[in-house]
């Protein structure tokens, strides 16, 4: 049976979840608040009265106009919806995959841009960032004007390493590349810059967002914004109800109400920058700037570490092997308080 199977996908690794249960959970970037009980209540009450025998809307106009409002998505763009970021991702390496079409994008960054390349058959190029995670401009523009590539994706702020990129260095690679240039803006919550403005003035420029880091991560639900004439195209790949009735019906409760998750982003920008400098003032501990709701931090033996504090309760994420830059680093997720008193006491307990 191995005949039938593609070599490069047998030789990838499976995208691994571990088991978070009676642990302190900060590894996957979620928003670690729940729904208030008022909320949850009126939310139930939703759920409970849906026909979950027909399929879900095909193409559910309220929610796009409540995304649209939520997140300030220009009238001019148009959307199409996906079933999380990963989806969407795919969605657009399947339009563009003509043999010998190239994916771009830096180094480290979030894995699936490389990893749905190759589902599909494409060539992923990655240009590393600089040591300390910053894009590499010059080495970025070289890259798009050699690869010609179809489809480049940037993460801003950029995940693992949590930092913006320089948007000179951005809108230079839209003005020169070729194909579809995506901007992914999950953090967005936690950020003080986006690509939107520049939306309706790129024709090439689309840009991607999610409503599971904003605190509905339950809720398998993304967005791609950009030009009608390329997302109507995109959309061809779609599979038919790809949100289902409880996702539609739960967001538009949800989004319907967005003063709910503004202030909790609002705690978690807070506990951020009270997390980054306690952890930064644990000696042997180096922490990187971060514009997204976790922290990127290095310390030496950090596989020993990660283990300590799974030792202890505390679950975040190993990154030491994930790219010879991240060496020894791990991240954490910022959590309430609480969370982060647990993480650093146990931190400092494994340190010693």
């Amino acid at each position: 049976m191995d005949d039938c199977i593609r070599e490069e996908i047998r030789a990838l690794k499976a995208y691994e979840v571990p088991s978070a249960e009676g642990m302190v959970k900060l590894d996957a970037m979620e928003n670690p608040y729940r729904l208030p009980p008022s909320l949850q209540e009126d939310l139930g009450r939703r759920l409970a009265a849906l026909d979950i025998n027909r399929y879900p809307d095909a193409n559910p106009e309220r929610l796009k106009a409540l995304l649209r409002q939520a997140m300030g998505i220009p009238s001019g763009a148009a959307l199409v919806l996906g079933n999380g970021s990963d989806e969407l991702i795919q969605m657009l390496a399947l339009a563009v995959a003509k043999p010998g079409a190239v994916v771009l994008g830096v180094e480290p960054s979030f894995v699936m841009f490389r990893m749905i390349a190759t589902f599909v058959g494409m060539r992923y190029v990655g240009v590393p960032l600089r040591p300390d995670f910053s894009v590499d401009g010059p080495a970025l523009l070289e890259a798009v004007r050699r690869e010609r590539p179809a489809l480049t994706f940037v993460a801003n702020p950029n995940n693992p390493t949590g930092n913006h990129f320089d948007p000179e260095a951005i809108d230079a690679v839209i003005r020169h590349s070729p194909g579809l240039v995506v901007v992914d803006e999950a953090y967005y919550p936690f950020a003080d810059h986006s690509f939107l403005p520049r939306l309706l003035a790129s024709p090439n420029l689309l840009v991607m967002r999610t409503v599971s880091k904003l605190g509905l991560a339950g809720i398998r639900l993304g967005l791609l914004a950009g030009p009608p004439a390329v997302l109507d195209q995109v959309d061809k790949v779609r599979l038919p109800y790809n949100i289902s009735v409880l996702d539609q019906a739960a967001a538009q409760e949800v989004l319907s109400r967005p003063a709910v998750l503004q202030e909790q982003a609002s705690r978690i920008r807070e506990q951020r920058g009270v997390l980054a400098e306690r952890l930064a003032g644990v000696a042997g501990v180096t922490v990187f700037p971060s514009a997204a709701n976790f922290l990127l931090f290095r310390v030496a033996q950090a596989s020993r570490v990660f283990e300590g504090l799974r030792h202890r309760g505390i679950l975040i994420k190993n990154l030491s092997a994930a790219h010879p830059l991240l060496a020894d680093c791990l991240r954490v997720t910022v959590g309430t308080p609480e969370e982060n008193r647990q993480f650093l006491q146990a931190l400092q307990d494994t340190l010693k």
